[in-house]
């Protein structure tokens, strides 16, 4: 399963050499003891294979197209196989770099956890990748204020599109940044450009450049390099949690962009490697029709020859002869011996390909085996509580079935779907308890702050009355007195706080 991929542009400054020796200081100093490969010592050859069947890196060099390819593997005790390989095009001056997650029996439950390469930083630290039309690649955002405004507005209005897709973040209505900006930034490394407003007072200024398209109060847009791809536009929500709940769908957007995008085969480790192999199949089946047309017509001259001699001399002559066959058959059978080994690597990359075949077929099955297909989609709601967002939805269903004829196909679907999704009344039951602490509201002790706040409110106090905000999302507020005039506030409060949260 592919997790990662992008290919980046390098400078002429990296050679061969300081590739292969970044490889393995990449490997060589992780801060993860298990993941070195001890005694790795490299002497210069371009074709070799460190560490053992569980931890290993590979460097493979295709001279025909001036590429040097490495995959680095680990399998995991739970069966996970991790496969990173970096493939540097020295004709193109490109790198791509990719991190694979595959799947043995034991793995298949196991969820995919994965960080951007730290590969990347190296190559940013020793000033190895090209700009990108001008706007450096790096693993730190871009501020963005009025002296440097234009570049947001160009990204804004299409007007510039960079290889990598430009992430904008807007301040909040609070000067706030909505999201950890230089964790959203490293995360991104090498797959996108990160500009963040210095000032939210940017985003009015921002407005007159870009015909009020720009994103403000919180909102991160993403700008995708290709018309069919476009933009999207995140907003911002002021809920507890909810900025780690936007940074990775940010993060996540753009990762699935790198990875739809379409590659050439000569860009990946299995690509490299079948390459390979064809040309030293065909070299190798070359060379033995050469050495055994070589050697008929060598026994055929000696034959002919031999005849004319006498006897002495014909033993002379066969001795050589016998002696002659004897180191061609030799030369013949190290050509065999390549082309087992060579069969033996056509081996190895059909077992990956059946890795592949059983990663899919094992995908396959678990999507196979739910009892029931999803029939809606999550959209860009952040969930306040487990299930809180499918609890709603139940809640709405079972409220719309009341007035629904009940001999009716609308009813049995509607049924079916309550019965068949475990509705557990949560917003039912927290109603019931509002309701409950409510009920004889005369002002906020500290028993109904604490039972509010354990549900989910937040209290703050404004004037003659008290705030009281659901889960810190400014969409959801309402306002408690704090001296109620009259015996049936209480109700009014809890019905209001329903209506408003539940």
């Amino acid at each position: 399963m592919l997790l990662f991929s992008t290919v980046l542009d390098i400078d002429q400054s990296l050679t061969k050499e300081a590739f292969i020796r970044l490889v393995i200081q990449w490997n060589q100093g992780s801060p993860h003891t298990e993941n070195i490969i001890p005694d790795m010592v490299w002497n210069g050859e371009r074709n070799i294979r460190f560490g053992t069947e569980c931890l290993w890196l590979d460097i493979e060099e295709y001279r025909n197209q001036n590429i040097i390819a490495v995959r680095y593997e680990k399998k995991e005790k739970d069966g996970a196989v991790w496969d990173t390989d970096y493939v540097m095009n020295f004709n193109s001056m490109k790198m791509a770099i990719r991190l694979d997650r595959s799947y043995t029996v034991e793995a298949l439950e196991a969820d995919a956890k994965f960080s951007t390469p730290h590969f990347i930083t190296l190559l940013i630290e020793r000033g190895y990748l090209t700009d990108d039309h001008g706007l450096p690649i790096q693993k730190t955002a871009v501020e963005i204020d009025e002296d440097n405004m234009e570049l947001a507005a160009d990204v804004i209005n299409r007007k510039t599109r960079y290889r990598l897709p430009v992430v904008y973040i807007s301040k909040t209505c609070y000067n706030k940044d909505p999201v950890n900006v230089s964790f959203l930034a490293s995360r991104l490394k090498g797959v996108a450009h990160v500009l963040v407003e210095k000032s939210n007072g940017l985003s009015k200024k921002l407005r007159g450049f870009c015909d009020s398209r720009n994103e403000y109060y919180g909102a991160v847009g993403v700008y995708y390099p290709t018309k069919v791809m476009g933009h999207r536009t995140y907003l911002y929500r002021s809920s507890v949690g909810y900025d780690g709940f936007l940074l990775e769908k940010v993060v996540r957007a753009v990762i699935q962009y790198g990875n739809s995008q379409m590659i050439d085969t000569l860009f990946t480790w299995q690509g490299v490697n079948n390459a390979l192999l064809r040309d030293r199949l065909v070299c190798q089946r070359e060379e033995r029709l050469a050495a055994e047309k070589a050697q008929r017509e060598a026994e055929a001259q000696a034959t002919r020859l031999i005849d004319t001699l006498d006897e002495e001399e014909r033993r002379i002559r066969k001795q050589a002869f016998d002696d002659a066959r004897m180191e061609a058959n030799t030369l013949l059978d190290s050509f065999d011996e390549e082309m087992q080994k060579l069969q033996q690597q056509v081996e190895e990359l059909t077992r990956a390909n059946e890795a592949l075949e059983f990663e899919n077929q094992g995908l396959k099955a678990r999507i196979d085996s739910m009892d029931s297909v999803p029939v809606l989609i999550m959209g860009d709601e952040f969930e306040f509580y487990p299930g809180e967002i499918k609890d709603l939805l139940l809640a709405a269903l079972s409220e719309a079935l009341k007035g629904t004829p009940p001999k009716s196909r609308r009813a049995d679907v509607v049924r079916d779907i309550i019965r068949s999704n475990d509705y557990q009344k949560l917003g039912a039951a927290k109603s019931e308890e509002v309701k409950r602490l409510l009920r004889n509201y005369d002002g906020m002790t500290g028993r109904i702050r604490q039972s509010l706040k354990e549900l989910g409110f937040e209290i703050t106090e404004e004037g003659k009355h008290y705030k009281v905000t659901y889960y810190g999302d400014s969409r959801y507020q309402t306002t408690y007195a704090k001296t109620p005039s009259d015996g049936r506030s209480g109700k009014n409060c809890a019905q209001e706080t329903i209506n408003m949260a539940f």
